[in-house]
């Protein structure tokens, strides 16, 4: 790519296009639209779609699709052509602004919670105008929100933009106590940083557990793995390069904005982090990166594996949630600044978002939580379960000084004060990052790190919006009534302190003594997998919270618990029965293969010579015949302890049987196997081993 400026977002129907195609009177309707969020009359939705449909056709698409994001985690897309019938046996090309706005899908088989029955079968699918249109493989995708017949929302994008405009009101309500009558809305933004790992593709394919679950069930550490830490931020291979290259070229010509890329700690693994951009925009984007991260894979004889924990011994992937607020006139909300307006104002903010952490703990955790993500969290590579937040050593002082009263004996030691008298200068960056905190403030921006690389964005960010939505509109309703304004103010950031420090820890997230304190003094949550986040996504204050900022109405909530509690047992469920397969077909032949060739070995040995010595092949066996035993055994148990389950009716019971009786039958089950594949011959081993899978790739 030689021009990267030309080509960047060549494939959107961005607002550089529309400018340059649409009407005048057309385009700044479709302006107001998705600026204000004013509906599209349909005489204006038809001469964009025609607009859009021959700029589409021009670059080479046939179809288009309503592209969604249904509550699988994933992206769907139904593709038509624009063909339509013509006299003659003909065709034209065609494209309405009602086939724009709005598509129709069968929806019975997404899963939907209980929110409706399989047979209820239609869903529709509505055009989200500020999420630009593009062009993949020949179709036009409309980026689109996905409902029923009957109304319930099926989807992740809905009740994302839902919890963007709960926001945005809440925090308009804040700057127009402070005098700022320019702004019109607030957007929350996001840089969610995607990590992976590549493998060669040939021994992916060998790979049951691979292919069918994302991550390898069995795997002996190899000798080495990423004790040397030499992978990280090293020098890039030649065949990673080339798949960079091509992935980074792909993505600017869909508009994303891929900036960085580096390599991981783990051998194998890397990295790629965006600029920041509108969180229901950044959702899709991060999606859309997700899909074409596999599909160039696949061109390079690569696999791209984005879950969680795909290897046992080395680190896992995330994917850190940059999250801020900014005005439609580009302020950020959460820039400390050096005027005492912006460090009043910023003071608030930060409060809310402290009180929004505390007080939804829970959701914030349910908003991570997954059979995959519960591998990787708490170990030397993501953050514990136990949500906490990191300010930094000023910022932790200057809350203290406010707390207090005390004047802050920081780097200006001036006098503090609240309001609109003079405030310390805030200077960025002045501590280290804490890589151990789940919620850290980085200079202008909280880095939510729990998520794992596989999770859409969606979720915690409707969590995360949603949230500080509430804590701005309470401290609104105290400030619009105050005689005083900035005594209130003064007086609220020091309650809001004193209240909620409590979920303010600098220090190492994965010391046990932290671990102790945050639950037994400080009175933290730990839920530290996923059934036990999850039963609390029902509790009747998180119900209450959804409701009143009309994110999720109390079916919905329900809805998407179901949902969440399925999958859990449901991946548990595939993993177990994947093993179970690959134990009893695979790796017991091949064991009585090696034994039989050791035995073999003996007899030969010994027909020349029968008093000889076979230490080596029968201390062998013996190991191979205890492990095999323990394998076999603890096989048969997995077996039964899946057959018992089935007369479990209530799901979260289900989902604690799997976390308490499967997953620990399946770790016996690994331990032994990975003995047996440190002694079986490696010609005999059935499956590519972690040596092989993390460095063939050069």
């Amino acid at each position: 790519m030689n021009n990267v400026p030309e080509a960047f977002g060549s494939m959107v129907f961005n607002e550089t296009v529309m400018q340059q195609r649409l009407p005048r009177d057309v385009y700044k309707a479709m302006k107001k639209t998705i600026s204000e969020g004013k509906k599209l009359d349909i005489s204006i939705a038809n001469i964009v779609a025609n607009t859009m449909k021959d700029w589409a056709i021009e670059k080479g698409a046939t179809h288009f699709t309503h592209w969604f994001q249904p509550m699988t985690g994933i992206t769907a897309e139904k593709h038509d052509s624009f063909i339509s019938p013509s006299v003659g046996g003909t065709v034209i090309m065609e494209f309405s602004g009602k086939e724009l706005v709005k598509g129709e899908s069968d929806a019975s088989s997404f899963p939907s919670g209980g929110l409706r029955a399989t047979f209820e079968a239609r869903g529709y699918t509505a055009w989200d105008p500020t999420s630009y249109a593009f062009i993949k493989d020949n179709s036009l995708y409309i980026p689109t929100a996905f409902c029923s017949y009957s109304g319930e929302v099926l989807d992740k994008k809905t009740p994302l933009l839902r919890s963007m405009e709960a926001l945005s009101k809440q925090a308009v309500r804040i700057l127009r106590l402070f005098g700022n009558d320019e702004v019109t809305s607030v957007n929350s933004t996001v840089g969610p940083e995607q990590e992976y790992f590549l493998v060669d593709r040939e021994l992916y394919n060998k790979r049951k557990d691979l292919q069918f679950t994302g991550r390898t069930l069995i795997g002996a550490k190899p000798p080495k793995g990423q004790e040397l830490e030499d992978h990280y931020f090293g020098s890039i291979k030649p065949r990673v390069t080339a798949y960079m290259k091509e992935l980074d070229e792909e993505l600017w010509k869909l508009g994303i904005y891929a900036k960085t890329k580096h390599n991981e700690v783990a051998p194998g693994q890397h990295e790629l982090a965006p600029i920041f951009t509108t969180t229901n925009i950044a959702t899709d984007h991060n999606q859309l990166t997700m899909e074409v991260m596999k599909k160039i894979a696949r061109k390079h004889g690569l696999a791209c594996l984005l879950h969680e924990k795909p290897f046992n011994c080395v680190n896992g992937s995330g994917k850190h949630n940059n999250w801020s607020i900014t005005t439609n006139t580009g302020i950020n909300l959460l820039e400390p600044g050096e005027t005492p307006y912006e460090n009043a104002q910023f003071l608030l903010f930060l409060c809310a978002v402290i009180k929004a952490v505390d007080e939804y703990q829970d959701l914030l955790r349910i908003s991570v939580a997954s059979a995959g993500n519960d591998h990787r969290l708490g170990s030397n590579e993501a953050p514990p379960a136990i949500i906490s937040m990191f300010l930094g050593t000023e910022l932790s002082g200057i809350l203290d000084s406010i707390e207090n009263g005390t004047s802050y004996d920081g780097k200006e030691k001036e006098q503090l004060k609240i309001g609109v008298h003079v405030l310390p200068r805030f200077f960025r960056d002045t501590t280290d990052r804490n890589r151990t905190s789940p919620f850290a403030f980085t200079g202008n921006k909280f880095e939510f790190r729990m998520l794992g690389s596989s999770d859409s964005i969606a979720c915690t960010n409707i969590m995360i919006n949603t949230a500080v939505a509430e804590e701005l509109c309470g401290f609104a309703d105290i400030l619009e009534n105050a005689d005083n304004f900035t005594e209130a103010c003064d007086s609220l950031i020091k309650k809001t302190i004193k209240d909620h420090k409590r979920i303010i820890f600098d220090g190492n997230g994965y010391d046990d003594a932290w671990i102790k304190e945050a639950v037994e003094v400080r009175g933290l949550h730990n839920l530290e997998a996923t059934p036990d986040a999850l039963e609390h996504f029902i509790d009747q204050s998180n119900i209450d919270l959804f409701k009143k900022h009309k994110v999720y109405n109390e079916l919905e909530v329900y809805s998407r618990y179901e949902i969440l509690i399925e999958n859990y047992s449901k991946v548990i469920n595939i993993e177990a029965l994947t093993l179970g397969e690959m134990v009893e077909k695979d790796i017991l032949p091949a064991v009585s293969k090696y034994s039989k060739f050791l035995s073999d070995s003996i007899i030969s040995k010994r027909a020349v010579l029968p008093t000889l010595k076979c230490t080596f092949e029968e201390d062998t066996i013996r190991k191979i015949d205890s492990l095999s035993d323990k394998l076999y055994t603890e096989l048969h148990k997995l077996y039964n302890t899946l057959e018992e389950i089935k007369s479990i009716s209530h799901k979260l019971e289900i989902a604690k049987h799997y976390k308490n009786c499967i997953l620990p039958i399946m770790s016996s089950i690994r331990e032994a196997s990975d003995g047996l594949e440190l002694i079986i011959a490696k010609e005999y081993w059935p499956y590519p081993t972690y040596a092989d899978l993390l460095f063939s790739v050069n």
